[in-house]
């Protein structure tokens, strides 16, 4: 591509090097897995009766081979709200199948959780590990070897890199995700983080706060906040790896109808005896790993991608890393204000252009790769386009000019000029500091800290007014190895208080912040973690702290080389943690994904 950015050359020339050799090994796996997949014509008869006596209708057609057979993988909970539309899609993908000439069957099901209900709970500390589970459960569906391709129904947090992360096991098969769309918008973001602010000061009653949290949160669908769900959505279009602009179509539409079947359709047309081979494992390159990159940074996207992203791309032999992430960060503008960092939520955003408008601007500005393999029919350039109906047929139309430039703006007039991802480093480690949220005067705190073990302890000193001052709030012991690194969501209301009052104020934490993280700058994920002996379990009270987005520092003036370390005070049993003992205990650290499956597999 003749006009790519030079950063973006610079940088996957980087990635393409330093993986080498993980990508060659994983190229020879999916090749040795394509030449040892079987003939199903070969297989036992008894292997056969098992995956057959189930598909009903269907059964004489797979008996006589007469199509490709497609796996679905589905994450179907109906307590998760953008989960819940997937409780018929079975039925409905099965008929789009047999009308192209092919079958398709449930091949098995995943966890699912909502880290929005397990906010500031002990189930969080799950949530991280639900990834691995997540994989390995898509590993077991795919284990059967009756599939010649794949259809991966996902949305939240860590469902969709866990799909991914699995199914990259299986790159030798069509894969293409399947999502259910966003629920209608609620009330305003801005009302709803008021009375937030009011509940975190007192000043607004628990039901109060309960019938505004209704109010955002109503319906099947996507929550509609840019979060961590729907930044995976994102990264899919990104990647090539949705039917084009399927991101944020409503459930229950016959737009959204028409999309499953299409991806129904190529899913049939992309397998390994078609004159259109398109697998997994070739659509999820170094290329298709930075233009994901390149998305959230565009977007500003969640920060738990910044430990996504990583894992993702080991699953695939790629190697990415948060310098990377903050190099690209220096020359990929931020074209998009979601919120919570821009007053409009996703359906806005949509509707003034979405995923169309912002792929089509990174392409035209040479900053994102156009030649990835896609599930589409062509390349990315396919995805510059949104999907409409002409009467019934699915079509894509040109997006034209932003609908709404108070949320999305072109490369060449962006809201800020620089992706909001910045990788801070020093000798308290390194941490991602996302800015696009974060008012420029407050890019620089340094103060003293005060250091916590638990979000709770952190809560009640801000109600007892013991960090009514400039402050450095810093939570350690939080990473994957100490109790599975949970959000820390519920610390961003108090903290904003104190911001607004007037104090300097910053959080620095080896946990994660949620994709909602807002205006109080923040360095999180740091590593190495607390737990081992980590900088942040020799820092005490008092310690001055300096944060600066600007030189990239994460340091303190203590001398922490010649202190003990801390001892991690964190329960591990209740609510299930004691049987994610083997995770925590092998799981590496956040910049390489905080995986303790990828460790163990050696990747």
């Amino acid at each position: 591509m003749s006009n790519l950015s030079d950063v973006l050359h610079r940088v996957t020339e980087r990635v393409i090097a330093n993986s080498k050799d993980s990508r060659s090994r994983y190229l020879e796996l999916i090749r040795r897995e394509a030449d040892n997949q079987p003939d199903r014509s070969q297989v036992s008869c008894s292997n056969l009766a098992h995956a057959y006596a189930g598909a009903l209708e269907d059964q004489k057609a797979l008996m006589a081979h007469r199509g490709p057979n497609i796996g679905i993988v589905s994450s179907y909970n109906d307590m998760l709200s953008a989960h819940q539309p997937y409780g018929r899609y079975p039925e409905r993908l099965k008929i789009y199948a047999r009308e192209v000439g092919a079958t398709a069957q449930v091949a098995g099901a995943t966890p699912a959780m909502c880290d929005g209900v397990t906010q500031g709970e002990t189930g969080m500390e799950l949530s991280l590990f639900s990834r691995d589970v997540i994989a390995l459960s898509t590993g077991v569906a795919l284990s059967h070897a009756m599939y010649d391709g794949a259809l991966m129904l996902g949305i939240c947090d860590k469902i969709v890199p866990g799909l991914l992360m699995g199914a990259l096991r299986f790159g030798h098969l069509p894969a293409i995700f399947v999502p259910s769309g966003p629920m209608p918008s609620g009330i305003s973001n801005k009302q709803k983080q008021e009375t937030r602010q009011l509940y975190a000061e007192g000043k607004a009653t628990r039901a109060q706060l309960l019938e505004s949290e209704l109010g955002s949160y109503h319906s099947p669908g996507t929550c509609t906040f840019y979060g961590t769900a729907n930044s995976n959505q994102m990264m899919m279009e990104m990647m090539g790896l949705h039917i084009p602009g399927s991101a944020f179509i409503q459930p229950g539409t016959k737009l959204r109808q028409a999309l499953d079947r299409e991806a129904v359709v190529r899913v049939a047309e992309i397998g390994i005896d078609s004159d259109d081979y398109r697998p997994l494992g070739r659509c999820v390159d170094e290329k298709a790993i930075i233009n994901a990159a390149v998305g959230l940074l565009a977007t500003g996207g969640s920060t738990n991608h910044a430990i996504h992203i990583p894992a993702m791309a080991r699953a695939a032999g790629v190697q990415f890393d948060w310098t990377d992430l903050s190099e690209l960060s220096a020359a990929v503008p931020l074209l998009a204000r979601v919120y919570p960092n821009g007053a409009g939520d996703v359906n806005h955003f949509h509707d003034a252009g979405g995923m169309g408008y912002v792929i089509g601007e990174l392409l035209e500005a040479g900053l994102a790769h156009r030649d990835v393999m896609t599930v589409g029919r062509g390349d990315l350039g396919d995805y510059a386009n949104e999907p409409g109906l002409d009467r019934d047929d699915l079509v894509w139309r040109a997006v034209g000019e932003s609908g709404d430039d108070t949320m999305l703006r072109p490369a060449s007039a962006p809201f800020l000029p620089d992706g909001g991802m910045k990788l801070v480093e020093g000798n308290l480690g390194r941490a991602c500091f996302k800015t696009s949220a974060v008012s420029e005067d407050r890019y620089t705190i340094e103060a003293p800290c005060r250091v916590f073990e638990n979000q709770a302890d952190v809560t009640a000193a801000f109600k007892t007014g013991e960090l009514d001052r400039d402050v450095v709030v810093v939570v350690r012991f939080q990473g994957p190895r100490s109790n599975g690194m949970p959000e820390l969501h519920s610390l961003t209301p108090p903290l904003a208080v104190l911001q607004d009052r007037g104090y300097r104020v910053a959080l620095v934490t080896d946990g994660r912040m949620s994709g909602a993280s807002g205006k109080v700058p923040a360095a999180i994920h740091c590593t190495p973690e607390a737990l081992g002996g980590g900088p942040l379990s020799k820092l005490r009270d008092g310690d001055v702290v300096r944060l600066c987005a600007k030189t990239g520092t994460l340091s303190t003036t203590a001398d922490v080389d010649t202190r003990e370390a801390a001892h991690n005070p964190q329960p591990s049993e209740g609510v299930g943690r004691e049987l994610f003992a083997m995770f925590r205990a092998n799981a590496d650290g956040a910049e390489r994904g905080g995986s303790s499956m990828l460790a163990m597999a050696g990747l």
